[in-house]
């Protein structure tokens, strides 16, 4: 299917609004999946004109990803990764834990950014950060679409090489995720320990119930009772 190619449009507008000389673009992956580490990449692109076929990482191939991802970590002006451990997730909730991985790409960047073009609706960044939001950021936003390639090839890595450990979860196929073979592992073997076990998949695993965790900090119990921690963003 054919595409719109992303442009420096909402960059462009950023500096001109706001001044901002240095703007990131940020996305996330592994938010939806019940193993591994939610990880968030922060890309600083400036205005070149990007590589060929660069756009969301979920239109893309994995071998067309992969290959894209090489071009890029040479092309981006700068990048960082920051991830939030399965025990984080379980701890805080996955919009915490957003913000946590989030946080930890941009103060790694060489040099900070003075205002970032976040995927989705939400702004899980908040203060002090300049945050514009763009839906379908990943498509239309060049540093975004960056930061999506760029996120997804990485943590697959990270998951193909949990999967040398954990065969029978069959990690290098399904990143985690949610698939038949990963969830005959678990009713047979129950969860390792890089999933989330605090997630509902557990209740329909009964001989594995007493590793269920509750989150329990005041942090994740306002995240709660605001409704801040569902998928929607």
């Amino acid at each position: 299917m054919p595409y719109e190619p992303p442009t420096h449009t909402v960059e462009r507008s950023l500096r001109a609004t706001t001044g901002a000389k240095i703007v990131a673009g940020i996305d996330e992956v592994g938010r939806g999946a019940w193993a591994g580490p939610v990880s968030v990449c922060a890309a600083v692109t400036g205005l070149r004109r990007p590589p060929d076929g660069l756009t969301d990482s979920k239109l893309l191939t994995p071998k067309r990803r992969t290959e894209l991802c090489d071009v890029l970590a040479n092309w981006v002006t700068s990048y960082a990764l920051g991830h939030s451990s399965p025990e984080e997730i379980d701890a805080l909730g996955m919009t915490a834990a957003l913000r946590l991985a989030a946080v930890r790409a941009l103060e790694a960047l060489p040099v900070q950014p003075d205002a970032i073009i976040l995927d989705g609706k939400h702004d899980y960044l908040g203060a002090p950060w300049r945050v514009r939001t763009v839906i379908k950021g990943d498509q239309s936003c060049i540093a975004v679409a960056a930061a999506s390639v760029i996120a997804k090839v990485r943590r697959d890595t990270m998951m193909a090489e949990l999967g040398q450990e954990y065969a029978d979860f069959d990690f290098a196929a399904n990143a985690g995720y949610p698939s038949p073979t990963h969830r005959t592992a678990l009713e047979e073997y129950g969860p390792t320990p890089y999933h989330r076990v605090s997630w509902s998949y557990m209740d329909a695993l009964p001989r594995w119930q007493h590793l269920k965790k509750v989150r329990v900090t005041p942090e994740a119990a306002a995240l709660e009772a605001g409704g801040q921690l569902g998928f929607d963003f």
